[in-house]
């Protein structure tokens, strides 16, 4: 079967946090993601994996590891998730994305092995999107031979499907409010969840954060006899500000910190792949060295990270920003260049986002530090209805337009915006297309 097929069939799937009207949502169980790869012969069991969890910068922070343990002379996956553009970004070894024909193989080796499970009635229902990647994904990694994988998960933690493996470490990130239909409408909800991927006598790597989440990772730490490492030595100094070069001391030597991922907040995800580095290397044999740290760190790609764009004389940034937390380090990271860079210039954001999200309180955050605000559709059953976006922008008194479609929003954006600013935020979905319209036609317009 062909790439395509697989990408149709994959795409006639309804994402796990839709529920169409009337149907009861789905439940999500690690015995059926367990079934599924007892039957493909375990191959998460073929390779040791870290484990990285929270609600922002797990994608940041698992994306500088796995460079850094690729830089080491490991071969090295990395699962992901969502992707920006193709599918294939999800699964990779030592940088390199699965290939289509590689894609389309396994997707059909799954598909088929859950279809014969169903039918024999050993599973109740067909696996979900996500759990037919993770599948696809450690069949990838254990036919590559890797020597370690690096797993963002999904949603949550203790459900998630790659949540099946035993992680060497846990490596839990920033814990905000986001997700609160599936996983609870507080912090120490939600941290609870998240805390699902630690191991009776097993690590923790992370850093203090809010004091509802380190309360209740302090007691399932406990409760679990977990040790804790702390990412706080790999913080740069006071003052630092949202510079991207900095300088900590690693196993005894200090080493520049030069990370292409832009903004205050990426100090604490490179301090956490720091840390999960170090203790690989100290407690578990891996053959991480400073240097290598510092040159994965600098080799890191991962992009719609405040990441910039150049064409003519418009700069764009794009930032996956989609929950209050992220608003803020997205508009943390904008301040210099608002005040500065472009004060008295034409600034436009452009935005859409999904139903689950706090609209009015993430147009509270961004939209009043721009001119004007473009709204565009994006590809999901769970969008929401751009009148909504309309009134939440009218609610903030800032001017707005709708477009239909993210590339007549990017073209009135280039238009309004010369010798100015586009920001482009507020879905993963949005930032994918306009990252791509944006390649396809600047092919070499990326910036640091």
């Amino acid at each position: 079967m062909s790439y395509a097929a697989a990408i149709d069939a994959l795409n006639a799937m309804a994402p796990e946090l839709y529920t169409r009207p009337g149907a009861p949502r789905r439940k999500f169980s690690l015995a059926e993601i367990g079934t599924l790869l007892a039957h493909l012969g375990n191959p998460q069991h073929r390779f040791p994996a870290v484990l990285i969890a929270g609600t922002n910068g797990k994608g940041s922070t698992a994306a500088t590891l796995a460079s850094i343990l690729s830089a080491a002379g490991l071969r090295t996956g990395l699962y992901t998730s969502p992707h920006l553009e193709r599918v294939n970004e999800r699964v990779r070894v030592n940088g390199a994305e699965i290939a289509d024909s590689d894609f389309a193989r396994l997707f059909f080796t799954v598909r088929t092995a859950a279809e014969n499970l169903v039918a024999s009635g050993t599973l109740a229902q067909m696996p979900s999107f996500f759990e037919v990647l993770t599948a696809l994904a450690f069949l990838h990694f254990a036919e590559q031979h890797i020597e370690i994988a690096v797993l963002e998960v999904g949603l949550g933690g203790r459900l998630d499907a790659t949540n099946i493996v035993n992680p060497r470490l846990s490596v839990i990130t920033d814990i905000s409010l986001d997700h609160m239909e599936w996983l609870g409408s507080t912090i120490s909800a939600i941290t609870r969840e998240k805390a699902g991927i630690l191991r009776p006598h097993g690590i923790l790597v992370t850093l203090p954060q809010h004091p509802e989440a380190n309360q209740v990772l302090g007691e399932v730490a406990t409760e679990l006899e977990v040790r804790g490492v702390s990412a706080t030595p790999y913080m740069p100094a006071l003052g630092t500000g949202s510079d991207s070069t900095y300088a900590v001391e690693v196993m005894g030597l200090e080493i520049e910190v030069n990370s292409p991922l832009a903004g205050a907040h990426q100090h604490r995800n490179v301090a956490l792949a720091i840390a999960a580095a170090v203790e690989l290397a100290q407690n578990h044999q891996v053959p991480v060295t400073p240097a290598a740290i510092a040159e994965g760190i600098r080799a890191t790609r991962w992009p719609g990270r405040l990441e910039r764009f150049r064409t003519g004389s418009v700069t764009w940034i794009l930032d996956v920003a989609h929950n209050p937390a992220g608003a803020w380090a997205l508009r943390a990271g904008l301040r210099d260049r608002l005040e500065h860079e472009f004060e008295g210039r034409p600034k436009t954001l452009i935005f859409s986002c999904l139903r689950d999200k706090p609209v009015e309180e993430l147009a509270q955050i961004l939209f009043p530090v721009f001119d004007q605000v473009l709204f565009a559709p994006i590809a999901s059953p769970r969008a929401v209805p751009l009148s909504d976006l309309k009134a939440a922008a009218e609610s903030t008194g800032t001017s707005s337009q709708v477009f239909d479609s993210v590339g007549l929003a990017l073209d009135a954006a280039a238009r309004r915006s010369e010798k100015g600013l586009v920001v482009v935020s507020g879905s993963v979905y949005l930032v994918g297309d306009a990252r791509h319209a944006l390649r396809e036609t600047h092919p070499a317009s990326a910036s640091r």
